[in-house]
């Protein structure tokens, strides 16, 4: 669709950080808040925004699904942890993942890998890596959650608890010095607990956004993981605990 030097640049801003406010888009490209309303309305009726809550957004990236959109969030931090990551993993080995946005990217980082046997419950990092460089990948059943695609309860904890392999790889929801790694959500935080118990070695991926945050249910302790990788060295303080915890940190390539 043809737009107007302006309608591109408003459509490029919202594409870069998601939503963005009258007022703001106003100052940005340094025209009247009036100028930005008549613009809005005519992006509005081709579809090509949405309005909300005082707020303007980009129409295809509101009517995504919430996992899709959280793939979107802090990228760019996730991108490196993922390649940092999948660095670590060899070909032929076995690893284990959770279902995350963060083990999602990373599923796509170890798309150049060969004959890894891979173990998860998300349907997204399934159908990722099976059929591909002669990968064997083992999903396990139970509740399938429609947002993620991702299978919980006790079913899926019983068939991962038959493994045994090189690397559990988990994302979190939070990570605080006092307080270990949590989640969010209890059948997630059981689930991210019964794959680092089936990992020779127990690794975290994070980004920074999560550090010094406390969530709803405690994951684990350091004494249960063996590595974090991030974006950014944790604060002081959460670093001395995960060396006081025998935790590798791998905040740098």
């Amino acid at each position: 669709m043809d737009h107007s030097p302006r309608h591109g640049q408003i459509l490029a801003i919202l594409s870069g950080q998601g939503t963005a406010g009258i007022n703001e888009l106003a100052e940005r490209l340094r025209v009247s808040a009036e100028t930005i309303r008549r613009d809005v309305k005519t992006l509005a009726a081709q579809g090509e925004i949405v309005r909300m809550h005082g707020m303007i957004g980009l129409a295809s990236t509101l009517r995504e699904a919430p996992f899709e959109r959280r793939m979107r969030e802090n990228r760019a931090a996730k991108d490196i942890i993922v390649r940092r990551a999948a660095a670590t993993i060899r070909d032929g080995d076995s690893v284990m993942l959770d279902t995350g946005t963060t083990t999602s990217l990373l599923a796509r980082a170890l798309l150049q890998h060969h004959r890894l046997v891979v173990v998860t419950n998300s349907s997204d990092i399934a159908r990722t890596l099976a059929t591909v460089n002669g990968n064997q990948v083992y999903m396990a059943g139970g509740r399938l959650r429609s947002d993620s695609g991702a299978s919980f309860g006790v079913s899926a904890i019983d068939f991962v608890s038959r493994f045994s392999v090189d690397h559990a790889v988990i994302s979190v929801g939070a990570i605080d010095a006092l307080t270990g790694v949590m989640d969010y959500d209890l059948e997630e935080a059981e689930f991210a607990l019964a794959v680092l118990r089936c990992g020779r070695r127990r690794v975290v991926v994070t980004d920074a956004t999560k550090f010094g945050v406390q969530g709803l249910v405690q994951v684990c302790g350091f004494d249960a993981i063996d590595e974090v990788i991030c974006d950014q060295p944790p604060p002081p303080d959460l670093e001395a605990a995960l060396q006081a915890g025998g935790v590798l940190i791998r905040a740098s390539d």
